[in-house]
């Protein structure tokens, strides 16, 4: 395991498992377990599955100029959000480059949470909150459990009254199994989802009893990893592994605009005031390549940093893949030169295997994104 600066209250859960705790954002985390990927795979999208994603970073920022502070680090109109509701949110530079994402909750007037991912968001907001009347709280005692999958809502509509009517989005403050807990509908799998935020102390008897009480239901602890198996198919991206801080271009620093990820949608509609917002408006237009669905006529996945050809010229790489024995298909995420991405253009990919290939439009499952969203 390596040396992580953030402790994860699972940590013995985990290895019991079999991880070997891999860091990842300064915590040790359980990136496999003994048991196959595939089955984490298969828990989450046909009935659920339970993951520690702790490592997110959990940050708290109260106080008068708690949603000022907000508003200018992030392309949401913070304004717009009241107690209990939430938004997923890009930070750019003044070069108005992406430099991370996030989701932003409201819990109070003058009260938010936001978790970070890997990116630098977190220290560009405490440099900007220097001087302001805001608090920042940077919370390792708060854990965040995620039960992903169909059968997730049904699994806590027998512990958890009312939690059929939160809506996407929405999170609730509740107790489970008699431990005090902020349950927000949300997650990264594609998935009708919720994440269980609850202390340090509680998390052990949390875990413990989901996986008990939900033994007969087949949910089953999940690897992080298998996150990496359910972004393609939903087509969620993921700092920095499909970003040009990964895949450099040779003359330029690292550093991708929103048009080019597809997080364009993540500016709210006249939005005008944010840090990088003039650069990011003139740089429409000129992208250098865009993120795009890959379909591999393979019975394996493809390997990240596999290479994609067309006409004889190299016009993109894999940042991540997967096969489904669900669907049988092997599909990944790329990094595509501009006037290749539209769907239906013949690929061939070079590197740890050599196939056909097309271009393919995301995400793969649950194009109209009804799962995720469903009510009832």
């Amino acid at each position: 395991m390596a040396h992580s600066w953030r402790i994860s209250a699972l940590a013995d859960r985990h290895r019991a498992l079999g991880s070997q705790l891999e860091d990842w954002n300064g915590m040790g985390t359980a990136w496999t377990y003994a048991s196959d990927l595939a089955d984490h795979h298969e828990a989450i999208r046909t009935r659920a599955g339970l993951m520690d994603v702790s490592g997110l970073k959990k940050v708290h920022y109260v106080g008068p100029h708690a949603e000022s502070l907000l508003q200018w680090a992030t392309t949401r109109d913070i304004s717009k959000l009241y107690p209990g509701k939430s938004v997923y949110a890009s930070m750019l530079d003044e070069e108005g480059k992406f430099v991370d994402d996030c989701i932003v909750y409201r819990t109070g007037p003058n009260a938010f949470m936001v978790v970070h991912g890997a990116g630098t968001g977190y220290e560009m907001l405490v440099r900007s909150a220097q001087g302001r009347q805001v608090a920042v709280l940077f919370d390792d005692d708060l854990h965040d459990l995620s039960l992903q999958g169909p059968l997730a809502v049904d699994f806590l509509a027998d512990h958890v009254p009312g939690i059929r009517d939160l809506p996407y989005f929405h999170h609730l403050q509740t107790r489970l199994f008699g431990r005090p807990v902020m349950i927000s509908r949300t997650g990264y799998t594609g998935e009708r989802g919720y994440e269980i935020f609850c202390k340090a102390a509680d998390a052990p008897a949390i875990w413990d009893a989901i996986l008990r009480h939900g033994e007969a239901m087949g949910i089953i602890p999940c690897a992080f990893t298998a996150l990496d198996w359910l972004r393609v198919e939903s087509a969620l991206m993921f700092f920095p592994y499909d970003n040009s801080q990964m895949y450099p271009f040779a003359d330029q620093k690292a550093g991708d605009t929103l048009w080019e990820l597809g997080l364009d949608f993540t500016v709210s509609p006249d939005k005008r005031d944010f840090r990088g917002a003039e650069e990011h408006r003139r740089l429409q237009g000129q992208e250098r390549f865009k993120i795009a669905g890959v379909l591999l006529d393979s019975g394996l996945a493809a390997e990240a940093g596999d290479t994609l050809w067309h006409a004889g010229q190299e016009v993109g790489v894999i940042t991540c893949a997967m096969y489904s024995r669900l669907t049988q298909r092997s599909m990944a995420i790329a990094r595509v030169a501009v006037d290749c991405a539209e769907p239906g253009v013949a690929l061939q990919v070079r590197g740890s295997q050599q196939v056909a290939a097309v271009t393919h439009a995301m995400p793969f499952d649950d194009p109209q994104k009804t799962k995720r969203t469903a009510k009832g």
